[in-house]
Formats: C-alpha cells, structure tokens, sequence
C-alpha cells in the first residue's frame, strides 16, 4: 500500500536504504509481550535477524532477552541496554574470546552443539574460575518443511548434539566442574508457516525428557528457539503475525514439569514486516523478450532474493500507471543480482521510488560492500 510510505519526504534521502516502521515494530513487541505473558513464556530476540542499534535499543526497552549466534552480536546486545542475565549465546563455532566475553559478562546461557564445545567452556571457565551455566542443543530430526538453507534441525544439518551422541556427551558433562547443566535448547529452522512441524517438535521435546529423566536428570528450561514465519506475499494482510497460536501450539503440548521455564528465540516475526529497502529506478531496459526494471539496489543491499530465492512483493510507490511486466534487477556484476522475474508493477520510469517490502529480517544484517558499494543507511517513521 503505497499510503504507509512518507513518499513525500524520500524524495531528498539517497537511495537504496532501509525505512523502519516504528509504529508496526512496537505493535509487533506488544503482541509477542502479551502472549507470552499469558503463559509465562520468555522471549530472547534473534540479533541474527536485524542488529540494527536502534531496533535493538527498543527491543531491549521492551523486556525482551537477547538471542546472539557470535561474540559481536553479545556485544552488540549488552551495547543496546540488554541485561547480560538475559543473553543466551548459541553458534556451532564459537571462538576462545567470544566464549570468554560472554564468561566476563556473566551472561544467562551458553547454548552448546558439541561435546568439543562444551569441554573448552568448560575449560576457559575454570581459567577464570567460573562456573559456566550451558544448555544442550540437540538436534531432533524435525523436518521445517521450509528451504534446504534455512532448516536446522536435521540430522545432516551442520546444528546440534544428535539423539545417538547425547548419552556420551551427558557422560562426559558429569565429570565436568566448571559448567552447570542449565537445559534444553532446540531450534529446526526459519520461516515455518507450518505450525503443525511444531507440534512434532513438543513431542519430540516431551520423549526426550522422559528419557533425561530416566537418568535422574530434571530439565529445568526448555528453549524451542524461533522458526515462525511471516507473509512475504501479503505483508498488508497480516502485518503482526499470528502469535496466538504459535504459543497455545506450545501450551496444548508441552508436558510442562512443577517450575519448569520455556524460552523462544523469535527474530524474522519480530522486525521481519516493519522494514522496507527503498530503491530507485536507474533504467528501463527493454530487451529482446523482457523488460527490466533496473535498481539503484542489488543483493549487496538485499540478498535474499539471491541466496534463497526468496519472494518480497516489490511496490512503485510513485506510479498510478497501467500495470506492465519486468524483470526486476540490480547494478551489481552478477546475473544472480535479481530481485524478482516476470514481476507486475505499475509502469516504470526513471527516479520512481521502489519498495521491496518484508525486508526488517534478514536484510539490512547482511548487507555487503560487494563491488566497493556502501552500506545503506537505515532511516525510521518516527524520526522523518
């Protein structure tokens, strides 16, 4: 919908950037605040998904926790106002000084993937003599249903402890002094519109404390990770997602133990529909078969569309003209530098103003500086 863009006031800023809907932000923290209320659930934001200071610093101010999958993101987080007690550190490769920057703060947990992982905490905590507090990824052998480069939770995936190494790896961890068993960690992937792959996911939750307590192990916090996703395709159409039902999916479920904690890690649901990268119409191209709209953006700015073949509804926010039919492309020197093909917007010329939409998560975060471009600057509704 073009009337939710400031049009008027793009006109001076220089294109590409990322435009931030505040407004739809702190709704979104609403929502995902009063659900998990109604359970007593605890939500860690996934940095991974917009590390932006100023969405981070309002995130933070909502009393949301911190999900970091690097040391740069920990710090990134404690930066923005997140309490270090509320920090959870995950990432199948964590280096020596990022396991030791989050030993220094004190942060909530260690989210670890490996025995290997665990006996060099274990090891750096005893240097400092600290005791590390860590929860077990496991990997559950849940299919996302969802892109092969986006799904975590298989057995060929790279994430996790699987069920066949976990007796090993809680051996080990018994003789281990410096770490303190904390829980279980899971998470199976990204953009899950499938909620019933979460109803796999309790049960697989369920069988397996049953058997950690056969070992007299009591899971003390069950962390399900995030995965839920949002409507690329109809951004207007449901821009706060469906919250409801993605947390009583989790309450019909889950065996809940007397004291026991349940965490998510939600990030494109959080930020993915509040933002928007703005381009520029460079050109029209007509070829011999098609036409293209050529971008002052390319995948430098959004890679998305590249890496995962990913769909944005793309928007001319300054044409009311008869629809035509183009290839929607960037100026980078790669022919996958593709937004969209056969794509309908309404005409097309040079300067239009364009929106690729649903651009919050996984956008503005991995921008590169590819072919020597700069960074996009990052502008917000409530401050134009």
């Amino acid at each position: 919908m073009k009337g939710i863009f400031p049009t008027d006031r793009f006109g001076g800023l220089r294109t590409p950037f990322y435009y931030y809907d505040i407004e739809l932000l702190l709704r979104t923290l609403d929502a995902v605040n009063e659900q998990t209320a109604r359970y007593g659930y605890h939500e860690h934001y996934a940095v991974k998904a917009n590390a932006n200071p100023r969405i981070l610093s309002l995130i933070a101010q909502k009393g949301l926790g911190a999900d970091c999958v690097s040391g740069g993101e920990v710090q990134a987080a404690l930066d923005a106002g997140f309490p270090a007690d509320r920090i959870f550190f995950a990432g199948v490769g964590k280096a020596d000084w990022e396991i030791r920057l989050g030993l220094e703060h004190d942060i909530a947990c260690f989210n670890v993937e490996s025995l290997a992982e665990l006996r060099v905490i274990d090891e750096l905590a005893a240097a400092r003599n600290q005791t590390a507090t860590v929860a077990l990824r496991i990997n559950p052998n849940v299919d996302a249903h969802t892109h092969a480069k986006i799904t975590t939770g298989l057995q060929e995936n790279k994430f996790g402890i699987t069920a066949g190494s976990l007796p090993g790896v809680l051996d080990a961890m018994a003789a281990l002094t410096h770490v303190r068993f904390f829980g279980i960690h899971f998470h199976i992937g990204s953009q899950i519109t499938d909620l019933p792959v979460f109803h796999e996911l309790c049960l697989r939750a369920n069988e397996l404390q049953d058997e950690l307590e056969t070992r007299g192990l009591t899971v003390a916090h069950l962390n399900f990770g995030g995965g839920l996703g949002i409507d690329y395709h109809h951004p207007n159409r449901q821009p706060v997602p469906d919250f409801e039902n993605f947390f009583a999916a989790f309450h019909r479920l889950i065996r809940l133990r007397p004291g026991q904690q349940i965490h998510f890690e939600l990030g494109r649901s959080v930020v993915g529909q509040c933002g928007a990268l703005i381009s520029r119409a460079l050109y029209v191209k007509e070829g011999e078969m098609k036409k293209f709209a050529v971008l002052d953006a390319g995948f430098t700015e959004l890679i998305r569309p590249a890496m995962y073949d990913a769909y944005h509804r793309i928007e001319n926010l300054t044409s009311n003209e008869a629809v035509e039919t183009y290839d929607v492309v960037g100026p980078i020197c790669e022919s996958s530098d593709v937004f969209a093909r056969e794509r309908e917007l309404n005409r097309v010329r040079r300067g239009d103003l364009i929106a690729i939409r649903s651009a919050g998560a996984y956008g503005e975060v991995m921008a590169s500086q590819y072919n020597c471009r700069r960074l996009p600057e990052a502008f917000f509704s409530d401050l134009l």
